[in-house]
């Protein structure tokens, strides 16, 4: 990942998930032929080990059933309805949601993987991420900038956990401005670049130059209203993650 004079690249946050259910298969397949550059997922071990592509601690919100994450099996999820009424989906497993990015010919898309801590199984989500990216030939890329897979976190621990296990693995250190204005943290687990918010950048727009300067690209999320793609192209954020990849694809080929 690095930044350049071009427009920001655009990576469909949880797929086109203001069109279709996020985290759907339905939805990433509709970002990619909508010309996402990226697309971006959460990931969670369900009981028996597996890593899903889902953002809350619970079922509750986005599908039929109830409970938490942690504490069903993937058997247990598959036989929830994550889509809609008319149009039932199955929860999306990383290594499902790998293979779509990894067989999409039209041109190269990077997988933005983001860990969601705390939570009760700690690094082993970190290991389990990197043990698929290495099953799909993916953890040991030539270089950043020709990695196919980003892993992101809050949790300045698990960016830490994979820069030791996998040093050419981009990585983004998520947060507040609190937390890297000064450099301090994404400096002390080598994260290759810094996300914050959209409201974060509105209010310290210097970030991106900071940023630059200390050799990091810039991940902005979540960008949906046209006056903030502007802003993020305006600044020269690297990679911009939306609910609204065609929508925002088309803004910046206009401007």
């Amino acid at each position: 990942m690095s930044g350049d004079n071009r427009a920001p690249f655009v990576v469909a946050h949880r797929g086109a998930s203001a069109l279709l259910p996020e985290h759907t298969l339905a939805a990433y397949e509709l970002a990619l032929e909508a010309g996402a550059d990226g697309l971006e997922c959460d990931v969670r071990l369900t009981r028996d080990g597996y890593l899903v592509c889902l953002h809350d601690r619970t079922v509750d919100r986005m599908s039929n059933g109830t409970g938490l994450v942690s504490e069903m099996t993937l058997d247990e999820l598959r036989d929830l309805n994550f889509g809609t009424a008319d149009r039932p989906a199955s929860v999306l497993t990383l290594g499902e949601l790998i293979t779509l990015v990894l067989d999409w010919r039209s041109r190269p898309t990077k997988l933005f993987i983001e860990t969601k801590h705390p939570v009760r199984y700690g690094a082993l989500v970190e290991n389990k991420v990197l043990a698929e990216l290495h099953r799909f030939g993916i953890a040991t890329p030539a270089s950043a900038d020709h990695s196919r897979a980003v892993v992101m976190s809050f949790a300045a621990t698990a960016m830490w956990r994979i820069r030791r296990s996998a040093p050419l693995l981009p990585t983004v250190l998520l947060g507040e401005s609190s937390r890297y204005l000064g450099g301090s943290a994404a400096t002390s687990v080598g994260a290759t670049a810094v996300g914050p918010s959209v409201r974060t950048l509105r209010d310290h727009p210097d970030l991106v130059d900071k940023a630059a300067a200390a050799g990091r690209a810039t991940y902005c999320w979540t960008v949906n209203e046209p006056a903030d793609v502007r802003l993020c192209a305006e600044l020269g954020v690297s990679w911009i993650a939306t609910d609204h990849p065609g929508r925002t694809k088309g803004l910046l080929a206009a401007a």
